[in-house]
């Protein structure tokens, strides 16, 4: 027996949409005024969406608690999964001493708080985003700034909020990937509109950052390095996203931006330190040294996780990883149990990919570096088992939050918002970004935002005459600002920033500039849409044919082995190095 979506159960939108947004604006309350723990309004928001589902939109209970099922289980993995992962790595770094010579080498670089969060928030956490993605950078980054001694609110307020330039194109350009995928335009195009919208916002975000941390006075203080910062990733984002498309742009701006930023502060220095209030003095010892061997094992984590992550987004690596190690099945209950407004069934398959998950990547790296960073593997377990006591309620969130999203989204609340929301008429390229944002709010990510809305976004701009690579680019744009304050992001980056049950303290950060900052996309694409129409690519529509190509599985076998090759070469070199020469800080007289 099939069930079929309702969208207006009221027949008044109005109405409709009041309800719809209950679970929504259940959790602004409950993080923002109640301050509730994260799990807690996770948990109680799936239960008022639920009762929405079953008893106003005519969801079967069945369905409901399938749906939620799903949803949990796809936050246990692959999100759990990963998260899981790289804290065990930053914890294994930690455990080991090696990021004590970490620490030194970036108070060697500057120990200006200011400048630590441009390079290790902005720059590294857009490689990382653009090679991982999905909660890997800031659990990573927020991590390294705690360790490093930031505030872990700061430290994890700020990593949200600079993960948002380069979500767009994070994990290779999937979230691009998926929209081309639902519209039907090309991906090229697509890029290039995002590209020429983003790039706007990493010009600023570097100083927005400094300035949440310091103050706008403090901030201006290091006005060349931010713009050296920013205008670096601005760059490279738009070149290439047009004229690359979306795999590479965070990939080479993070790196671009990293390698600017480090050679101009050889030559330019701020004239006073900055550091948080009550913060002791920067406590850099300039009589000790570290050899190049002991700064190669230090970093050979973030190295091979470095090189993991690359080869695991490789897609012929991919290919023979999901040949050889994944299990998918379809929901038993709930598979083709939906039909949505158009008369299609929605499918509901699992896919348990334990191989080519960017969670088995890090894990690895970690079987890898244990042994170069001078650990045992008893001594690893007690770290493994100790990170799973610290994450046991970030990982309770997660799986509630995705649970809520898949409730909100099987059950047609979801679809309620967003017809509304396209009812706006000549407004609607102004709304658009709004769409996007929503969904990365409720499914934490703009992979997912862009497959529930790409369609609609499509079609709602053909219909009032406006180009619709606009709206779908804003689609994408808009979801990168509803990263921040995403359940599923907040539980993230408070486990990797010691904030455990302090969530609403986290949202409470973010949530303003997370506003601000989509109001700006909004007013960006009205111009482009209506005044700046010379921005706007010129693309046809991809082909209604498809073509099933069989992947090159012989082409993956040999990354691999390349990926091998090069990992025993780096960790050969580290263990010989490590062999000749004591790892004890050399003192300069």
């Amino acid at each position: 027996m099939k069930w079929t979506q309702v969208i207006d159960p009221f027949n008044n939108i109005v109405l409709s949409v009041l309800v719809a947004a209950m679970p929504i604006l259940f959790i602004f309350w409950a993080l923002i005024i109640r301050k509730m723990k994260g799990y807690q309004a996770s948990l109680i928001a799936t239960v008022i969406a639920a009762l929405i589902a079953i008893f106003i939109y005519g969801m079967p209970v069945k369905l409901a608690v399938l749906s939620f099922s799903h949803g949990a289980l796809y936050g246990l993995f692959p999100i759990c999964w990963l998260v899981i992962m790289a804290v065990f790595l930053f914890n294994l770094t930690v455990k080991s001493g090696q990021f004590e010579i970490i620490k030194h080498f970036m108070a060697s670089i500057t120990s200006d708080r200011r400048l630590q969060a441009l390079l290790i928030a902005f720059s590294f956490g857009s490689f990382l985003e653009g090679t991982a993605g999905f909660g890997a950078p800031v659990a990573i980054t927020a991590a390294m700034l705690v360790g490093l001694g930031f505030n872990p609110l700061y430290a994890s307020g700020i990593c949200l909020i600079a993960n948002t330039a380069p979500v767009a194109f994070g994990s290779i350009g999937i979230p691009i990937t998926v929209a081309s995928q639902v519209s039907g335009i090309p991906e090229l195009p697509i890029s290039q509109m995002v590209g020429r919208t983003l790039p706007i916002l990493s010009i600023i975000l570097p100083f927005y950052l400094v300035t949440i941390i310091a103050g706008f006075k403090k901030a201006r203080e290091i006005m060349p390095a931010v713009l050296v910062s920013g205008v670096s990733f601005a760059f490279l984002q738009w070149f290439s996203s047009n004229y690359l498309g979306p795999s590479l742009p965070d990939v080479i701006a993070g790196l671009g931006s990293i390698v600017a930023l480090m050679v101009f502060l050889r030559f330019w220095k701020p004239k006073t330190v900055w550091r948080f209030v009550n913060e002791p003095a920067p406590t850099f010892n300039t009589e000790i040294s570290y050899t190049g061997g002991q700064m190669l094992r230090a970093w050979s984590p973030f190295l091979v996780l470095t090189m993991m992550i690359i080869a695991w987004g490789i897609q012929p690596i991919k290919d023979v990883l999901n040949a050889v190690g994944m299990i998918q099945f379809e929901v038993p209950g709930l598979h083709n149990a939906i039909q949505g407004k158009d008369g299609s069934l929605l499918p509901k398959v699992f896919k348990f990919n334990y191989l080519s998950a960017a969670g088995t990547a890090i894990l690895v790296a970690n079987l890898v570096v244990i042994p170069l960073i001078g650990l045992t593997y008893g001594e690893a377990t007690k770290v493994f088992l100790s990170t799973l006591k610290q994450l046991r309620f970030p990982v309770l969130t997660i799986a509630a939050v995705l649970g809520f999203a898949y409730i909100v989204n099987d059950s047609g609340i979801t679809l309620t918002l967003a017809d509304a929301l396209a009812n706006t008429g000549s407004l609607f390229p102004f709304f658009a970004p709004v769409l996007g944002w929503l969904g990365v709010f409720i499914t934490g990510s703009d992979t997912s935002a862009n497959a529930l809305f790409s369609k609609l976004q499509f079609a709602t701009a053909q219909s009032i005459g406006v180009d619709p690579v606009v709206t779908v680019a804003a689609n994408v744009s808009g979801g990168v600002v509803g990263k921040m304050i995403s359940p599923q992001s907040i539980a993230v980056a408070a486990a990797a920033g010691d904030l455990v049950g302090k969530e609403s303290q986290l949202f409470r950060f973010t949530v303003k500039h997370s506003f601000i900052m989509l109001i700006v996309i909004c007013f960006i694409t009205l111009a482009q849409a209506y005044v700046f129409q010379g921005v706007i690519p010129i693309y046809e529509m991809l082909s209604n044919q498809k073509t099933v190509v069989l992947p090159d599985l012989s082409k993956g076998y040999t990354y691999l082995l390349i990926l091998a090759v090069v990992l025993i070469a780096l960790a050969s070199a580290i263990l010989v190095i490590t062999n000749k020469k004591t790892q004890k800080p050399t003192l300069v007289n």
